[in-house]
């Protein structure tokens, strides 16, 4: 099993988005999970523009929904990016298997998803503010999960 945290988007709906994500993913050597279905198709030409030359680089899983994401990752702790979550990002301790999980751009993730989660995280923002953009979201957890588990060393940069 994968020693390293991954990111998943569930049923992402900007392509843009996606393919800075996925560049992200790439740059940091994190999996990419996407849970369809897509507001897009993943060959979308705005997908592989702001992927850049990245999408070789990285290791993309696809899950045709949630029930067949849930199960190809079974026995990792599935941790769900949420404003409405409790618990803050810097409190939270990443493990090197979790999976953390973001919401659609335009609806962010239902009640099943939030239920099945293992744990809820939210960023902390300024009072007012309901969220940020989900690829600086996938920035910000990726970087912490990475630091904190000591991965920054094994990149070799």
């Amino acid at each position: 099993m994968d020693n390293r945290p991954s990111i998943a988007l569930f049923e992402p709906d900007i392509p843009q988005n996606a393919g800075a994500i996925m560049r992200l993913c790439a740059c940091l050597d994190l999996k990419l999970h996407i849970i369809e279905p897509c507001g897009f198709l993943l060959d979308d030409r705005k997908l592989r523009r702001a992927g850049m030359d990245y999408r070789a680089d990285a290791e993309l899983m696809r899950h045709v929904d949630w029930a067949a994401f849930v199960e190809a990752c079974e026995g990792r702790r599935l941790v769900l990016a949420s404003a409405h979550a409790s618990e803050p990002l810097q409190h939270f301790a990443f493990e090197a298997q979790d999976i953390i999980i973001l919401g659609r751009e335009s609806a962010g993730a239902p009640d099943y998803v939030h239920e099945a989660s293992h744990h809820r995280v939210r960023l902390p923002l300024a009072s007012g503010r309901r969220s940020i953009n989900v690829a600086q979201a996938a920035s910000i957890f990726g970087f912490e999960a990475c630091r904190q588990l000591n991965l920054f060393d094994s990149l070799g940069g």
